[in-house]
């Protein structure tokens, strides 16, 4: 299945019926607190599988999937991703590596919500978002990723978003030129603190 950026999947409360799996682009998992405040619990990837609560019963979504850029999908009815895990070993293997990696992640990504500095999340947030590493010395940012749901994604004000920003743009980390460059050397500063 082909999706735009900015479009939904599916909403939390939608009937839990399918695993999806991403082929191509950047995938949102948000979820609504009581008062109406939405945070973005994951940000999956290229390879990521999401939705796989249908497979222990989980009847409704209890969050909403929405593209960030560009995707395609695997939609893989419940049914037939119950068989294939039974039937295919490497395709359970591999499904069960990326749910394992993807858990992983989020843990450590709680771990830091909890003890990491706003500013060195905002760094992680951005160098995960453009995939800045040592081998590529500048990436892109996703067009459609606002300051605020940079805020949503990591649990604070987009006004703090906006503040570190612009920091990372005066000690020449990131870019604004038509689009969000950031550079590998973001990834040296995050560490060295």
């Amino acid at each position: 299945m082909e999706y735009g950026p900015g479009i939904t999947v599916y909403a939390e409360g939608d009937h839990s019926d399918a695993v999806f799996h991403v082929i191509k682009g950047q995938i949102t998992l948000s979820v609504v607190s009581e008062r109406g405040k939405e945070v973005i619990a994951a940000v999956l990837n290229r390879h990521a599988f999401f939705g796989e609560a249908c497979l222990i019963g989980q009847m409704a979504r209890s969050a909403t999937a929405r593209t960030v850029t560009p995707c395609t999908l695997a939609r893989i009815p419940k049914r037939a991703m119950l068989r294939a895990l039974r039937t295919n070993r490497s395709f359970s293997a591999y499904f069960v590596t990326n749910v394992m990696v993807q858990h992983l992640r989020l843990q450590e990504q709680l771990a830091r919500q909890m003890f990491d500095s706003s500013e060195r999340r905002v760094a992680r947030l951005l160098l995960m978002l453009a995939r800045s590493g040592k081998d590529r010395p500048t990436e892109i940012v996703p067009p459609r990723v606002s300051q605020t749901t940079m805020a949503a994604m990591l649990g604070i004000t987009r006004e703090r978003v906006n503040y570190f920003m612009n920091k990372f743009r005066r000690l020449k980390f990131i870019e604004y030129n038509g689009h969000l460059l950031v550079h590998s050397s973001l990834l040296q500063s995050v560490l060295d603190k």
